[in-house]
């Protein structure tokens, strides 16, 4: 059976690139190469830029003459996707299972758990005042 594409999803080295964007704000091949410490060929990111643009996860503008590429969506909506999409494929669709598997694994700690409780309460609260 072949794998469905994840258009959605943003691979480790896409997301590096859109962190470059997210933090710095809109820039050239060459700025977002310098940005990344220039360990990537120039060629690499301006594929990768391209690439992300098609996906509609960034956008390009001409500037003088050179493109200059900005993020097209935000941290917290590829955050959402990605989590989405986690929750969906691991976890059956279960926000609970991720919890508890966080739990299980220890990356969850009784404190954490507790100011989660507390926002919990706090979200309640207000959804209550409305």
């Amino acid at each position: 059976m072949p794998r469905r594409k994840q258009t959605d999803q943003l691979t480790p080295l896409e997301l590096e690139i859109m962190q470059v964007l997210w933090n710095g704000g809109p820039a050239s091949v060459a700025a977002a190469q310098e940005r990344l410490g220039g360990r990537l060929a120039y060629t690499t990111v301006q594929t990768m830029l391209n690439v992300l643009v098609r996906k509609g996860k960034a956008s390009r503008t001409l500037v003088d003459r050179a493109y200059h590429y900005s993020a097209a969506i935000s941290r917290e909506n590829a955050l959402g996707a990605t989590l989405h999409d986690v929750v969906q494929r691991i976890f059956g669709g279960s926000a609970e299972a991720l919890v508890m598997s966080l739990v299980e694994t220890k990356q969850l700690t009784p404190e954490t758990l507790r100011r989660l409780n507390g926002m919990l309460e706090e979200e309640e609260r207000r959804g209550s005042d409305r």
